[in-house]
């Protein structure tokens, strides 16, 4: 019997929210069609496909109050199982709604139904204390608290079914779920497969993080974010030019897995950090790359409190595990991309560049120098940059 060495996804079993074929899901929607709507925002868009498809193991639905408040305490579900922030469905008003029956929850962007829910529960919620908890900051600068201050003022808790993936499929060949993935590390025989999360374009520094993995582990898994980001973030399909630009001429192709999730961004920090690895372990991962500022925005996180979380967690609570990277940079004197813990030589060695003045100069046309990205992940972000320029005139 062939032995599976894949690592168990959270919660030790891999959910799976979808119809089991079309017979099943016509039915399913001819019935919702008569229920009460519900319209999801494009945060809870985004996760109910998460919860769908199983990447939010071993969640079964949208949360009850026990779940939740036991969430923003202690960061556990209310059965005692590890779980970093709420997943919630919120709803201004209910006068239509009550526990113990269905309803149908529509798409943001049109009137699909996306899928139906079970009504358990229906609760008010305090948000300044879901901020302080989540995000640790009530400013609503930070673009979780700005959201999260929108929402409506009650949940609706209880365990959902889930019709689509949102189009995804269809937008990225690259879509996969929890269980295909772990078909193929599977096929691949890895027995080891680190993830590399990320929102950005890779650049020198990232590349040079995920080949250093490659010298320890059987498999790399670079899971790109393409549920909705910030405005400012670079769009989903630039970023996948990006990405295999550099796969094809710069990795082993047998060696890298390269697949998308539909989550949108929290940029929670150190509590989206541990969700992040949740999230890999379901889709069959043993490590995630923990780098500077994970999951951070602005100055509202330490550039190393994404690590530093983990230290809180029991191994047994969580059997993917962290490695946790230093800051890299470019170093003059060793001739090569370095970190602090590899480097010798003062920061007036080390070359970087900032974001804002990187953005400058794609947007001018400029080349940035080769040690900061590869020349093929150039063409692409400048030709972005400069026509996102020329509209904004």
């Amino acid at each position: 019997m062939e032995k599976n060495f894949l690592v168990a996804p959270h919660g030790g079993k891999l959910i799976d929210l979808m119809p089991d074929n079309e017979t099943q899901l016509r039915k399913e929607l001819e019935e919702s069609a008569s229920l009460s709507k519900i319209k999801l925002s494009t945060l809870e868009f985004s996760d109910l496909i998460m919860l769908g498809n199983g990447a939010f193991s071993p969640l079964e639905g949208f949360m009850v109050k026990s779940d939740y408040i036991s969430v923003l305490s202690d960061m556990r579900l209310s059965g005692g199982t590890l779980w970093p922030m709420p997943v919630t469905l919120a709803a201004g008003n209910i006068d239509n709604l009550k526990t113990g029956v269905r309803a149908a929850l529509t798409s943001p962007y049109d009137d699909e139904i996306m899928g139906i829910i079970e009504i358990e529960d229906i609760y008010s919620y305090d948000k300044e204390k879901e901020a302080e908890k989540v995000f640790g900051t009530l400013d609503a600068s930070h673009p979780g608290v700005k959201k999260l201050m929108e929402k409506g003022k009650y949940h609706i808790g209880g365990k959902v079914k889930v019709f689509s993936e949102g189009g995804y499929p269809q937008i990225f060949p690259e879509y996969a779920r929890p269980a295909k993935t772990r078909e193929i590390f599977k096929a691949k025989g890895w027995k080891t497969i680190v993830a590399f999360q990320t929102r950005n374009p890779i650049h020198r520094s990232h590349e040079y993080l995920t080949k250093v993995m490659l010298e320890t582990y059987d498999g790399l898994f670079i899971h790109p974010i393409v549920g909705k980001l910030k405005d400012d973030d670079i769009p989903a399909d630039v970023r996948m030019a990006c990405y295999k630009a550099l796969l094809d001429n710069y990795y082993p192709k047998d060696r890298v897995v390269l697949k998308v999730y539909p989550m949108e961004m929290r940029y929670a920090g150190p509590k989206e950090a541990v969700l992040h690895a949740i999230i890999r372990q379901n889709y069959g991962c043993t490590h995630i790359i923990i780098g500077r500022d994970h999951a951070g925005v602005g100055k509202f996180y330490g550039p190393f409190d994404a690590q530093d979380v983990f230290d809180t967690i029991p191994d047994k609570d969580l059997a993917i595990r962290p490695v946790k990277m230093d800051w890299t940079f470019y170093c003059q004197k060793c001739n090569s991309m370095a970190s602090y813990k590899t480097c010798p030589h003062s920061d007036k060695d080390h070359k970087l560049i900032s974001g804002t003045k990187l953005r400058e100069m794609l947007s001018n046309g400029e080349y940035p120098p080769e040690y900061i990205t590869r020349k093929e992940v150039s063409d692409i972000l400048i030709d972005y940059y400069v026509t996102l320029k020329e509209r904004q005139l």
